[in-house]
């Protein structure tokens, strides 16, 4: 099946190519091979191969650690093709697109069949650029993320997504303004119903995210510096009637912040990123939000509170065209919810629990240390990395922070091979 999804593919972009001079696409890409080995079950996408955090500790009859067992893979389906696409000059903008898949799957019952990541048409004018279609979220820095071998990029300590989404940028001098609306695909909110993108749909607004970004350069040294800040707001509404039959309108509300800085020299290229906000659930991060409380029991009418996440990381390498040899660091906190989170009487379980939708509600903190070693040749590439990633496991309190904790560790080997054309 993929196969034939990658042909028809081919088979619609190739005649464009032929269309004009000034119009084709150029095609690029990489088939790369990923050889992985974890010193313990892990919570990850795709079998393994998107590694966020070791698996919590579960005890067996004999108190044995049954999460404390080590696994070993080998997958391509990071594999991908990518299509640069040129255009005549239309409204006195210059236009251009990108189509890029893989063979990642959307879902993890479709492993290895093909898949959309971007796909965009933009009209760049001289100080102002125009962008409609799937990129990277707003939050992702494509000019400052880690350069890490592992196909996570940092995540869960780096925001990581791709979204729908109309993006304008305006040029002043070095610095430049970027507002961005977005909707949700394929990295979506959790909710009632389980992970879907209908819960900003039904709220009827996109993510709105503005950053203000800075550029240097200095062409005699070769010195590099981009900085900035920006803000993320979010709207969700996660259901749209209660379990009784009555019409909900309540929604969840998330606000984020973040700053970031990338300084390149000749030799070496540094890069550090803060982020703090609510509901980071679909950047696939810690977080997400909870069930304040029932505010009205015979209707089921709810309140909802986000649970809040802190997160860094900073990011070194070398700049040499054979050796690359670099180190990542991130560290990300749990910083509970704003609001007491009131327990919650369900059918079917006698004592009242708190109700998350969120990513790690039970882990208080997460580092990772990470150093690589790549070797380039020509249009072949091998890499390796360690990953040294804990996970501090515990109970969450009545507002959501977790006390007594634990923590687990585990080691990944990866081994990635890479020809790029």
């Amino acid at each position: 099946m993929a196969i034939k999804r990658l042909s028809a593919f081919m088979v619609i972009l190739l005649p464009v190519m032929a269309v004009a001079q000034d119009f084709g696409i150029k095609f690029s890409g990489y088939v790369k091979n990923d050889i992985i080995y974890d010193s313990r079950q892990t919570v990850s996408i795709r079998q393994g191969h998107y590694l966020l955090y070791p698996d919590k500790k579960v005890q067996d009859e004999n108190d044995a650690d049954i999460n404390a067992k080590s696994s070993f893979h080998i997958l391509s389906i990071q594999s991908r093709i990518k299509g640069d696409i040129t255009a005549p000059q239309v409204l006195g903008a210059k236009p251009t697109g990108l189509i890029e898949a893989e063979f990642f799957g959307n879902i993890e019952q479709n492993i290895n069949t093909f898949r959309l990541r971007h796909a965009y048409i933009m009209l760049s004018w001289p100080k102002t650029e125009l962008m409609i279609g799937q990129y990277w979220h707003a939050m992702f820095i494509t000019e400052c993320f880690p350069n890490v071998v592992s196909f996570n990029t940092g995540a869960p300590f780096q925001p990581f997504a791709r979204n729908p989404q109309i993006r304008l940028t305006q040029k002043i001098g070095k610095f430049s303004v970027i507002g961005t609306a977005m909707s949700e695909i394929d990295f979506v909110d959790n909710g009632p119903d389980g992970a879907s993108s209908k819960y900003i749909r039904n709220a009827s607004l996109p993510e709105l995210n503005l950053k203000l970004t800075y550029k240097w350069k200095n062409e005699t040294s070769g010195h590099e510096l981009l900085a900035g800040v920006g803000g993320d707001y979010k709207k969700i509404r996660p259901r749209l009637t209660t379990a009784t039959n009555y019409k909900d309108e309540e929604s969840s509300d998330a606000m984020s912040w973040m700053g970031f800085v990338k300084y390149k020299i000749p030799d070496f290229t540094f890069s550090l990123e803060y982020v703090y906000g609510e509901n980071f659930y679909s950047l696939t991060m810690l977080g997400g939000y909870a069930v304040k409380e029932v505010t009205d029991t015979e209707k089921d009418f709810r309140t909802y509170t986000p649970v809040r996440t802190m997160s860094v990381w900073t990011d070194i390498q070398t700049n040499g065209e054979k050796w690359q040899a670099g180190l990542f660091g991130g560290y990300s906190r749990n910083m509970g919810a704003p609001d007491i989170i009131s327990p919650v009487s369900t059918s079917g379980s006698p004592d009242p629990k708190q109700i998350y939708y969120s990513r790690g509600s039970d882990i208080d903190h997460l580092y990772r240390v990470a150093p690589r070693l790549l070797f380039n040749a020509g249009r072949f590439r091998i890499a390796g990395e360690v990953e040294y990633t804990v996970a501090a496991y515990g109970k969450p309190d009545s507002k959501g922070v977790v006390n007594d904790t634990e923590e687990v560790a585990n080691f990944r080997f990866l081994l990635g091979t890479y020809l790029f054309f």
